[in-house]
């Protein structure tokens, strides 16, 4: 496990999961929830788009290369990728962001 651990394509995907959540959390703890939708995201919704987006074909990558290699391990890692991508996900989604 230790082993496919250390894959960039294992930890790369929760680093950025864990960047746009802190990004996000910091833009709120700053300039607190918007009371009407503006006409330009601006650049913190840019980079949250872009570190959300690019997991996407990481992930992708790493279920293809490593499921078949080593099932378990590999299904135990894309839980926590996935859970790491819901967790960012979902402030959006739950403060109408």
């Amino acid at each position: 496990m230790r082993s496919l651990v250390r894959k960039p394509s294992a930890w790369a995907p929760v680093a950025m999961s864990a960047a746009a959540l802190a990004l996000l959390l910091a833009c709120l703890a700053l300039y607190s929830i918007p009371q009407r939708p503006e006409p330009d995201e601006g650049a913190v919704a840019h980079i949250w788009q872009i570190l959300i987006g690019g997991q996407v074909p990481i992930i992708f990558f790493f279920a293809v290369v490593y499921l078949p290699r080593a099932p378990r391990r590999a299904l135990a890692i894309l839980t926590v990728q996935i859970a790491a991508l819901l967790a960012a996900v979902a402030p959006v989604f739950l403060l109408s962001l």
